[in-house]
């Protein structure tokens, strides 16, 4: 299976109810699949860092089987909020 930008930001949209996403394909700089990704959901709100990261490689198992390297930054709405407003 070719894993996809849009197919990794589609599966946490619905999943995790993800409302925003940010997937990067980091591949080009590595030897095999990998990707950075930024998940904002309220499904975060009172959950520790590592919960939160455990959230996302479940919702992704599937994928994480064929992907080599995996970067990601889990925020609640609020956090993000705060994050662009600097």
């Amino acid at each position: 299976m070719e894993i996809t930008v849009d197919h990794i930001r589609n599966k946490l949209t619905t999943e995790i109810g993800a409302v925003h996403v940010e997937v990067e394909d980091t591949s080009p700089n590595r030897c095999a699949a990998s990707f950075k990704v930024l998940v904002v959901s309220p499904q975060f709100e009172g959950k520790p860092l590592l919960h939160r990261h455990r959230m996302v490689n479940t919702c992704l198992a599937k994928e994480m089987e064929d992907i080599h390297a995996f970067e990601q930054k889990t925020l609640t709405p609020e956090q993000w909020e705060k994050l662009k407003s600097q």
